[in-house]
């Protein structure tokens, strides 16, 4: 994977990027390289579609469309003795 630095960026361009990284749940740089591959219609990654990075936040919206917006907590139970090995 190849480096690149952006020197005199607008500010304007800048907090937009920060904006749009923050909605997409991405950092900075993760959302620049989205837009650069969205903008040259290259695609994504050798190996198809990479895991996303925030595990719960897919979930998540994997189950939104059923409407489950919290599961209940099973109360505490105290912990079990240890084993001996006597």
């Amino acid at each position: 994977m190849t480096s690149i630095t952006l020197h005199d960026l607008d500010d304007r361009v800048a907090a937009e990027l920060r904006a749009r990284a923050a909605e997409h749940g991405r950092s900075v740089e993760q959302e620049a390289c989205a837009v650069l591959t969205d903008a040259l219609g290259v695609e994504g990654g050798d190996e198809g579609e990479p895991l996303p990075e925030k595990l719960g936040t897919a979930i998540h919206e994997l189950f939104k469309p059923f409407g489950i917006k919290e599961l209940p907590i099973p109360p505490r139970e105290p912990a079990r003795e240890p084993p001996t090995f006597d």
